[in-house]
């Protein structure tokens, strides 16, 4: 590939003289963004410091290990992972469970800030959004990378006890999918390491290996020159180096240390076939891959590299736009497709140009087939100039908006650059260089040169196709024989160029009509701005730096579906149909079209309470969101041939749903809370037949033909004197009738009193999936939304002590919960987990237990305190987001209940007691459901 990438650049030069004589000496290398200090350390360590502000007062500590689980010998599979796993269960410096219990104290939450992932070649694991002006935690969490390097104690007693949580987690992740990855490996990577590499491993070795064997891996392979340190944040650099220089040097280096390798992978001449089935498997998704040579590490330092990138991101872009085209037929020949480029699924040392189609079940091979076709038609003629000219705009005007936010990048974004350049050798030129040398580059290359390459990624060799499926008996799957043969007849079919249907018609060829504005109020509560129009419309206006190439905007009004009779629950179901069309005289696909080099998006939501039209734009495109708000009240387009594709796929979607265990879960669980309710009704493939196309769209309609009461909030980099004509001139013309409304309470009334389900599923893996709730009358306010968060946070620390870590008995327990103030106040905390079916009881024993515990004692002062760190931390980490003003607005519009005034003050004065007495209120109550999804142990 790296001939062609340098022939690329060739054709692009000679194109563009003037280009060609600039660069008409050996191309430079791709710069390192010079704002990020790269050192390493004798011992061989690498390490990345960067000075970041957002957010203020915070920083992300990261280790990154080019080790994992290919590295394991068959005694230890599963071992990389269940090293990262002992990471958290104790270090020279922190025994136990001592690391957890110091960052939870300083607002650092395991699971959300504190955790790590292991596959096949690396092993990452961060500590994120430290509060550094906390005293010491700089320090402390720089120790913890230390440890986590070369000081973990690997405890057999730990050991033991984390056999159990994996155990769980290995029983939670194995579906269908997971069965299926674990079939394709043999097949795809036969003779080679890859082919039994995954990261979970086999439960034989998670249970049964001895400690040593786990100690010999670690000391194997967790070295420094396989590490690399990655701080970013509001620190200051030259001190954070001073102390990885002096806290790192002690870990030895090891000169004779076993090879890293990165293992090849063998090309095939045939394709390669796989066809699969399982009996959770609802869908039918095919897989094509064509394999090619992956660039060297060595190599992705030369600017034909960032160029690659390039032409590859404007090849999937362009083809993906042709396979979204086709969906748009009324019987159209898949329910998605889409490709990519990327690592061929597990190994990075070969890429491969992949097709993903999802099929309908009565045109499996035609579905494969359109995916081929279209993949062989760019291969023989390329695409059009005018398709090149949208996808460069849309990736131009992506690259300037990062350059716009060059300023307030989140440390996160940093981060995740350098980690992968450590692992993988990404280039980091920072966004300055790379939007400087792009704008250069990118006008100079020719469509011809994507072509070329195009030719290159799809070859007659290095194929592989992986097909999955139901396991139904009157499903028909196609035989190896079958797509070995739609591949060779693909090639020999004569094809016909692409031919790219465009328009030159503006978005909207006349503006409206527009309205005036009748007020302008200032209000001190949010900081906002209100306008009132002469339609009635009100607009209220947030300004805020936080963003500078981002607005985002929703606009709401009261009533929603409630309105609709119990009747409509299948039309109601499809409102999210009218997008499918399109909107004034553009089709969804021609919309696509002209919105492209605009960051401009508006959708509508119609839910049970409201109707809603969101959007975001950047300042310079706002004219386009408001031209796009006002087309989505007045012209949504009616497309008939849309709606039947629409009906189509959704029906070939839902149709092996059921195969899906989690989906009589779920259904149970529903029954459970709500009795049947005929609005809570889940919708199936037999219903869609039943839409009705005139009444969805008349229903529609009806919600959006009357905009006076609206509110829309715009919060961003506005400027609210620019904008203003534009708000009048396209909001201010929305229609109005001035009807007054709001939602109806329909009567989904939740359970009372104690219901208990338990009942069997037989699935392919044991498991007893659980579900708990409480649901019960609670004043809806500040205090008790923010008791109602921090009991479902409480329980979550206990439950993660008790039956994960203690009993080993599962993955993790999910606590969540809602305050809801319509129809009625109430208050709901739900409980779910999996586990096996033998400890399904002791568990649950424990769970409601610690409920009664609650409930009489209230928690530990350790627990809340912990909880109170971390969700000041977070709120004020949320008051530089555009979307937490905004959903706080929202809030406040809809309830009357404002989340950010008084919020840290009222964190602050709960205590123990109050968290005691809003849980016995709400258990005391007795509304308790309990639903139990049970798949036995084969005999």
């Amino acid at each position: 590939m790296k001939h062609l990438f340098r022939n690329l650049l060739i054709i692009a030069f000679v194109v563009c003289c003037n280009f060609q004589q600039a660069l008409a000496q050996q191309m430079p290398p791709i710069p390192v963004d010079p704002n990020v200090r790269i050192g390493k350390l004798d011992n061989g360590l690498t390490y990345y410091i960067r000075k970041n502000n957002l957010p203020v007062e915070r920083a992300d500590f990261y280790i990154a290990q080019k080790v994992g689980s290919i590295q394991e010998e068959e005694n230890q599979r599963g071992l990389a992972h269940f090293l990262e796993h002992m990471c958290f269960n104790g270090t020279t410096h922190f025994p136990g469970d001592a690391l957890k219990q110091y960052l939870e104290r300083i607002g650092v939450k395991f699971g959300e800030n504190l955790n790590a992932y292991t596959s096949v070649d690396e092993t990452v694991y961060n500590i994120s959004n430290v509060p550094v002006n906390t005293p010491g935690a700089i320090d402390s969490c720089l120790l913890i990378l230390h440890d986590w390097s070369n000081d973990l104690t690997l405890d057999p007693k730990e050991i033991d006890k984390e056999r159990g949580v994996i155990n769980e987690e290995w029983r939670t992740r194995m579906s269908a999918v997971q069965r299926f990855q674990e079939k394709l490996l043999p097949a795809m990577f036969a003779g080679t390491k890859y082919a039994t590499c995954f990261p979970i491993g086999t439960m034989d070795v998670v249970m049964n290996f001895k400690p040593q064997t786990l100690r010999d891996y670690y000391e194997k392979w967790y070295r420094p020159d396989l590490q690399g340190i990655v701080v970013v944040g509001d620190v200051d650099v030259d001190a954070i180096e001073a102390q990885i220089k002096k806290l790192f040097a002690d870990v030895p280096a090891q000169p004779n240390a076993a090879k890293r390798e990165y293992y090849p992978v063998n090309d095939n001449k045939e394709p390669i076939v796989l066809i699969a089935r399982d009996k959770e498997q609802p869908h039918i998704q095919a897989i094509i891959f064509n394999k090619h040579e992956a660039t060297p590490d060595s190599e992705k330092g030369n600017m034909d590299y960032l160029i690659q990138d390039y032409a590859i991101d404007l090849i999937n872009n362009m083809l993906n736009a042709r396979l979204n085209e086709l969906l748009q037929a009324a019987n159209p020949p898949y329910i998605y497709a889409g490709t990519y480029d990327g690592d061929f699924f597990v190994a990075k040392t070969k890429q491969a140009f992949t097709g993903i189609v999802v099929c309908k079940e009565d045109a499996v091979e035609n579905g494969i087939t359109t995916l081929v076709r279209e993949m062989e038609r760019a291969r023989q003629f390329g695409f059009t100039e005018s398709e090149y000219q949208r996808a460069r705009a849309e990736y131009l005007r992506n690259m300037e908006s990062d350059y716009n936010e060059r300023d307030t990048r989140r440390n996160e974004e940093y981060i995740d650059e350098y980690v992968r350049h450590f692992l993988d050798n990404e280039p980091i030129p920072g966004i300055e260089n790379e939007y400087a040398i792009i704008n250069q580059i990118a006008p100079a290359i020719p469509v011809q040169a994507l072509n070329q390459m195009m030719q290159m990624l799809i070859t007659d060799t290095n194929q592989v196709v992986a097909i999955f499926g139901p396991e139904k008996e009157e499903l028909k799957m196609p035989t190896e024989e079958a797509i070995k043969k739609i591949l060779k007849d693909v090639k020999a079919e004569k094809l016909t160029p692409y031919v790219d249907k465009v328009s030159d018609e503006p978005l909207m060829k006349e503006a409206p009509k527009g309205g005036k504005i009748i007020s302008e109020q200032k209000d001190d509560v949010f900081g906002t701005t209100m306008l009132t129009l002469s339609n009635g419309v009100k607009v209220i206006i947030k300004k805020t730096d936080f963003k500078a190439d981002e607005i985002t905007m929703k606009g709401v009004s009261l009533g929603g579906s409630s309105l609709f009779p119990n009747s409509e629950i299948i039309n109601i179901n499809g409102l999210d149909a009218v997008s499918a069309g399109g909107l004034g005289n553009f089709s969804a696909v021609d919309l696509e079209k002209v919105l492209a080099g605009k960051r401009a998006s508006v959708s509508y939501g119609i839910g049970d309470k409201t109707e809603t039209v969101n959007g975001y734009c950047s300042p310079k495109d706002f004219e386009t969101m408001m031209q796009l708000t006002y087309l989505t009240f007045t012209a949504p387009r009616r497309d008939d041939e849309a709606f039947a594709s629409y009906k189509n796929r959704n029906k070939a979607a839902l149709l092996n749903q059921e195969m899906n265990p989690n989906v009589a879960f779920s259904d149970s669980i529903t029954f459970a809370l709500q009795m049947g309710h005929p609005r809570t009704i889940r919708m199936k493939a037999d219903m869609i037949d039943n839409m009705d196309y005139n009444k969805i769209l008349a229903m529609y309609q009806d919600r959006y033909k009357d905009a006076s009461d609206f509110t829309f909030i715009l919060v961003g980099n506005v400027d609210v004197e620019s904008m203003k004509p534009l708000i009048a001139e396209y909001l201010g013309a929305l229609p109005a009738i001035n009807r007054k409304e709001s939602f109806k309470d329909n009567k989904i009334e939740y359970r009372k009193g104690v219901y208990k389900n338990e009942f069997v599923r037989e699935q392919e893996t044991a498991k007893a999936s659980n579900f708990v709730s409480f649901i019960g009358t609670c004043k809806y306010d500040l205090k008790n939304s923010i008791l109602q968060d921090m009991t479902c946070q409480i329980m979550d620390l206990v439950y993660t002590e008790k039956v994960r870590e203690d009993e080993g008995g599962t993955y993790g327990v999910y606590v969540g919960g809602n305050l809801s103030k319509y129809p009625k106040e109430i208050a709901g905390i739900q409980i779910v987990f999996d586990t096996a079916p033998s400890k399904r009881e002791k568990l649950m024993k424990i769970i409601f237990a610690e409920i009664e515990r609650i409930s009489k004692e209230g928690p530990s002062e350790a627990n809340l305190n912990k909880v109170k760190e971390f969700m000041l931390k977070k709120h004020a980490e949320d008051l530089k987001e555009n979307s937490y003003w905004m959903e706080s607005i929202d809030e406040y519009l809809f309830t009357g209940m404002n989340p950010i005034k008084d919020y840290e003050q009222t964190v602050n004065s709960i205590t123990a007691k109050d968290i005691q007495k809003f849980a016995d209120d709400l258990f005391k109550q007795k509304n308790e459901v309990e639903v139990s999804m049970i798949s036995p142990d084969k005999e």
